[in-house]
């Protein structure tokens, strides 16, 4: 009977950190966190510039404030993509776990 130093194993608690660590990796790499941020910093930019369109830049657009508009709408988008990645959060995949040949 070896311990080596190593404190003994409980294989419950092992499989527990491991659906945590599944489960911490799939909500880490959710792609709709990826977008939704993605949009939001874009949209916070777009529309930054859209506030302080010059005159001429609205008159070449025919009078919208496009820059304005486009903006809004990415940083609605990406607020309703972390808002959709909130509420339903990634489920960890289920482990591989190998099922005997019958």
């Amino acid at each position: 009977m070896s311990n080596d130093g190593q404190p003994a194993q409980d294989p419950l608690i092992d499989e527990a950190q491991a659906e945590q660590r599944r489960s911490a990796a799939a909500r880490l790499f959710d792609i709709r966190r990826v977008i939704g941020g993605l949009f939001v910093a874009y949209g916070v930019i777009v529309t930054l510039i859209g506030v302080f369109d010059s005159r001429a830049e609205i008159d070449k657009a025919e009078g919208v404030r496009i820059n304005l508009w486009a903006g809004l709408t990415m940083l609605v988008f990406g607020l309703l993509m972390l808002l959709w990645q909130w509420w339903r959060p990634a489920e960890a995949p289920a482990p591989n776990e190998q099922q005997p040949d019958a």
